[in-house]
């Protein structure tokens, strides 16, 4: 019995020494950087260390964000939606801009295309029918007068003549040759109006009155030039005065500036009148 005793205690010795052994082996290879071959150790010491591994990297996952990352992460949020932002904002800018010069230009074609038709459509009269009006005689109702108005310490130019061109604003059968007068008209608030006034005969004297319907608005300047028979240019013009020779223009030209939020548009026009009288001789 006593020798059977003596030989399990061994045994056990030798085992417990082999366990110790092997687990100083493996915790050497863990520090080195490197797996042991799973065949010189046994299985259960393997199992523990790696779930030992997996138990240390769930702690450090739960851990969560340091700060430093968490503030990385909010500055480039930060730069990724002010760049969006500005994106959109020129979007809108530009769009805003286009937006105002499509309706600049169109009330601008507009304007143009209406005082052409009023000038092409001029009457004037001829000699000898027309005669220069004496001191204490009527002025001639057919009259080309262009004269400069001051409004805000800028000249806008003012026409006025007969034309055939007569636009019914009211339900009237009447027709005929009608007075035109295109002024430039201040506004309270914002920049001047251009208007065109249109009577038939007899013609009131010229007022400026607020039916008269308004052909633009943003009128930043209005200017005429006109070219007599020889070519030369004037900037007003009066068809019953002895300065002019009692003639009228062969050719008007116009120049409309029209002011936006951004920038101003000009537009200009030359109309070669269809009738001109010549000077007195």
């Amino acid at each position: 019995m006593s020798e059977v005793r003596k030989q399990r205690s061994q045994q056990k010795r030798f085992s417990i020494r082999n366990m110790h052994s092997e687990s100083q082996i493996w915790n050497s290879f863990q520090a080195a950087g490197s797996q042991p071959a799973t065949s010189y150790f046994r299985p259960e010491l393997k199992s523990k260390a790696v779930e030992s591994k997996k138990e240390t990297s769930c702690q450090r996952t739960a851990a969560g964000f340091t700060l430093m990352e968490v503030l990385v992460a909010i500055a480039i949020l930060a730069i990724v939606v002010t760049t969006i932002l500005a994106s959109f904002n020129a979007v809108f800018s530009t769009t805003e801009v286009l937006d105002e010069s499509a309706d600049i230009y169109e009330m601008a074609k507009n304007c143009m295309k209406r005082m052409m038709l009023d000038i092409e459509s001029i009457h004037i009269e001829q000699r000898p029918i027309y005669k220069p009006p004496e001191f204490d005689q009527p002025p001639d109702p057919y009259r080309l007068i262009a004269t400069t108005k001051d409004i805000g310490g800028t000249g806008f130019a003012q026409i006025r003549f007969a034309s055939r061109a007569h636009v019914r604003l009211e339900k009237s059968p009447r027709a005929g040759i009608a007075e035109i007068v295109y002024y430039v008209q201040a506004k309270e608030e914002g920049l001047p109006v251009l208007k065109r006034a249109d009577n038939l005969y007899p013609y009131p004297e010229f007022e400026e009155r607020g039916r008269d319907p308004v052909l633009s608005k943003y009128v930043k300047s209005l200017a005429f030039k006109f070219y007599d028979k020889e070519g030369l240019e004037f900037d007003v013009w009066d068809s019953d005065s002895d300065e002019f020779g009692y003639a009228t223009p062969t050719a008007i030209a116009v120049k409309l500036e029209l002011a936006g939020k951004t920038t101003s548009h000009t537009f200009e026009t030359m109309v070669s009148l269809p009738i001109s009288r010549e000077k007195a001789e």
